[in-house]
């Protein structure tokens, strides 16, 4: 069942008239309602407005993209990079391009929507998914084949260590990855996973991303070498679409000094939860991530009995199963960390 609010979920959410603490959600960094970086936007959208429209090929031209997009690139250690008014079109910008008769398109397990094209469903194993690369690469077909996958899914079966990947013949193949969840979080300086795949040598790499999760922004990104960002960027898809807020883009340069202090307190939380929790073994958890995914619907009832919300829906659509989830956000307190890791313990004591 949904509940409907008139506010951000920061550490708090209200629901009936009663408090909750909130361990859900995407805001990884709690920018969203951190003061400082909300002065920061507020100052940007008096100056450049509440948005833009028009395109980034027209005559006249904000300079600031040119700033972020080389702030983002040096930060994920690309080439080049280009940003989008969303994570997800940014994922379809990619797809879009390479959906022709050239390349092949090979989806990862758990691969994210917004890296889809076709009808084409994912595989269910890796093993299945080498299986079928190596058969197209032997066969008479001369396409390219094109991998997709997101490199944290929460299964824990890509990032950090990519086992799965690394068993495919990856310098004939280009490889697409969604780093939603990583940028910003995970990483050198929440590089995110860039780094790590660019070293293994692959025919192409590609990365996209939202950066709302880890940036607190409305915005999307997309990074490669410089002649593949050069390409997307003389297309028609990049040069119809609305850029993202200019606003955004000089927060998310601006706020540079907030992300190194955001993500301390965020990896003191994960190490308290981690260090305190009795029963670890029911989480997925994935190394410096704050989600913590666990499938015992009891478990959700038992933090809702108690004053806490984590996030618990279908997704990505009503048919398919439930996800549960604790997330772990720098807006927490240690106190709030302190309460929810009691909470999960007590359940396991009744």
């Amino acid at each position: 069942m949904a509940d409907y609010i008139d506010a951000f979920p920061g550490r708090k959410i209200s629901l009936n008239n009663r408090p909750y603490l909130y361990f859900g959600g995407t805001s990884y960094l709690g920018l969203q309602t951190d003061t400082t970086f909300q002065n920061i936007l507020i100052r940007n959208i008096q100056k450049y407005g509440t948005n833009y429209g028009a395109s980034r090929q027209s005559n006249i031209r904000f300079s600031i993209y040119e700033k972020a997009e080389s702030y983002l690139a040096k930060l994920v250690q690309s080439e080049a990079c280009l940003t989008l008014s969303s994570g997800y079109l940014a994922g379809q910008f990619i797809c879009h391009h390479f959906n022709t008769k050239e390349y092949a398109f090979f989806y990862a397990p758990n691969a994210h929507s917004a890296l889809y094209q076709s009808k084409i469903r994912p595989y269910t194993t890796f093993t299945a998914l080498n299986i079928a690369v190596r058969e197209h690469l032997t066969s008479s077909k001369r396409s390219i084949p094109v991998v997709l996958l997101d490199s944290i899914d929460f299964s824990g079966c890509n990032y950090p260590n990519f086992e799965g990947l690394r068993s495919l013949p990856l310098e004939d193949i280009v490889l697409v990855v969604d780093d939603s969840h990583g940028i910003g979080v995970v990483g050198t300086d929440g590089g995110g996973v860039y780094p790590v795949l660019s070293g293994l040598n692959t025919k192409e790499l590609m990365v996209c991303c939202s950066l709302g999760k880890g940036f607190g922004i409305q915005a999307g990104a997309v990074f490669g070498s410089g002649k593949r960002i050069s390409k997307l960027r003389d297309t028609a898809f990049f040069g119809g679409a609305s850029p993202p807020s200019p606003a955004s883009m000089a927060s998310l340069v601006e706020g540079h000094s907030l992300y190194p202090k955001k993500r301390k307190l965020l990896e003191a939380h994960i190490h308290l939860f981690l260090e305190t929790l009795e029963n670890s073994a029911q989480f997925n958890h994935m190394t410096q991530h704050p989600a913590f995914s666990y499938s015992n619907k009891k478990l959700t009832r038992h933090l809702e009995e108690n004053y806490i919300v984590a996030t618990s829906f279908n997704y990505p659509e009503q048919d398919a199963s439930t996800m549960h989830r604790l997330v772990l956000s720098a807006a927490h307190t240690k106190k709030d960390v302190e309460y929810l890791v009691k909470v999960v313990n007590s359940y396991h004591s009744l």
